[in-house]
């Protein structure tokens, strides 16, 4: 099961993928994680996209491809992948397909999350991450129980900068001026199936798993 999953910060992609990877064991990849992860941690990759974050632009498609294609080619996703916030464009695109044919493999499924900007920037704006961690919590839909301190680690939970309501605007119209030829591709391939960001997460998990149901992916 090789899945990919597009829709607008804040659609609720990286939720579905993780309780999605946990039902079906199959690899959750985010791009996002993992560029924050290389930030976190100093590394060249870090350095050199943490200003396009900062700023809600888009990091450069030569640092992302090589991070996915190195990634995609690792032992832990033989049973399939969920890649969550890549590609981003056409161009990835044609680089995720050349990625994935040189090891004999092919997308099964492009889900496009539709979701409207009011509940992007809702979501993204309540959204409150770990510095020690990194996990996520929202301060109406997943509250930590104690305000501030992460559940998990005892961490101080902050707003990223990318989280902020003008970024998220900004993040939001750079999502829909890339991504309109890239869905027009997967729409034409045969491969987009649409599915509604808006729902919350129990429903939307429902008409995810039915759509697999549907494809014969299950």
């Amino acid at each position: 099961m090789n899945i990919v999953l597009l829709g607008p910060p804040g659609a609720g992609k990286g939720t579905q993928a993780k309780v999605l990877s946990q039902e079906f064991g199959v690899l959750h990849v985010s791009t996002g994680d993992m560029l924050r992860d290389a930030v976190k941690r100093g590394t060249s990759v870090g350095k050199s996209a943490k200003t396009y974050m900062d700023n809600g632009e888009l990091v450069p498609d030569d640092l992302v491809i090589n991070m996915v294609s190195e990634r995609i080619l690792q032992k832990d996703v033989k049973r399939g992948f969920l890649l969550d916030g890549f590609p981003r464009n056409k161009t990835q695109a044609l680089e995720l397909d050349d990625a994935l044919t040189r090891i004999g493999k092919s997308l099964d499924l492009v889900l496009y999350f539709k979701t409207s900007p009011e509940v992007s920037i809702e979501r993204l704006s309540g959204r409150r991450a770990c510095t020690e961690c990194g996990a996520n919590f929202h301060i109406r839909n997943m509250p930590p129980r104690k305000e501030g301190i992460c559940d998990h680690c005892g961490g101080s939970l902050v707003l990223r900068n990318d989280d902020t309501p003008e970024t998220v605007k900004r993040r939001l119209s750079v999502y829909e001026n890339e991504t309109e030829s890239l869905i027009e591709y997967y729409k034409q391939k045969g491969t987009l199936r649409e599915v509604s960001g808006n729902l919350d997460v129990k429903k939307l998990f429902t008409k995810i798993k039915g759509l697999f149901l549907e494809e014969r992916l299950l």
